[in-house]
């Protein structure tokens, strides 16, 4: 994926509202040897683009004044009511370093599965992303979670699923092994496992 950015030389907040007035975006690049610079970047342009998901979990090919260079997309801030971009922040991108960020999570299947089709139990999905490391030329734009064999009473972790080649789960403090999905009884019914009580004579 690609888009263009500008280098821009007068920084400040009367400056950056002066670009967001002329349909601008000010936005920074940082990382690697390099010193960080500040750049802008055309507000319809990048407004799309930040809506879409796989933007955010791709290498990008940002092409400044001409030169492309990859990079992640690691913050976007938004106006708090308006569908404004206010700032973007991205990281260059170096091949042979590995690089930290999170994908999207997506659930497949789960409405066929016979935790649903059979049991009628419902199936509720854990985290939406997951944070992982890799090389940039592995990184995936998602992580695919297969649905479709869960049974009642089924419980799914990220051990039980295989991560793309050359992707690593960065674990959020002791959760190494989160729970991605589980079968459970509708609220008020009883399990099969947990039966009826035996009626008292």
């Amino acid at each position: 994926m690609k888009f263009t950015a500008t280098s821009r030389s007068v920084q400040g907040s009367s400056a950056s509202r002066r670009l967001r007035r002329a349909g601008r975006v000010p936005a920074i690049v940082y990382g690697g040897e390099s010193a960080p610079v500040s750049i802008e970047l055309d507000h319809n342009e990048i407004y799309h683009a930040l809506n879409k998901e796989e933007f955010h979990a791709s290498i990008l090919d940002m092409v400044l004044d001409g030169k492309a260079e990859p990079v992640l997309v690691r913050a976007a801030q938004w106006h708090p009511y308006k569908p404004q971009v206010l700032h973007v922040d991205f990281q260059r991108v170096d091949a042979s370093q590995a690089v930290t960020t999170k994908v999207p999570v997506h659930y497949l299947n789960a409405d066929i599965c016979p935790a649903v089709k059979l049991a009628g139990q419902i199936v509720t999905h854990g985290p939406a992303e997951l944070e992982i490391t890799c090389l940039p030329a592995n990184l995936p734009q998602r992580i695919e979670v297969e649905l479709g064999g869960l049974v009642g009473g089924a419980r799914l972790h990220l051990s039980d699923i295989t991560l793309p080649k050359g992707v690593k789960y960065v674990p959020r403090g002791e959760d190494t092994n989160p729970l991605l999905a589980q079968a459970n009884a509708p609220k008020g019914t009883v399990s099969e496992e947990e039966g009826e009580a035996p009626a008292a004579e």
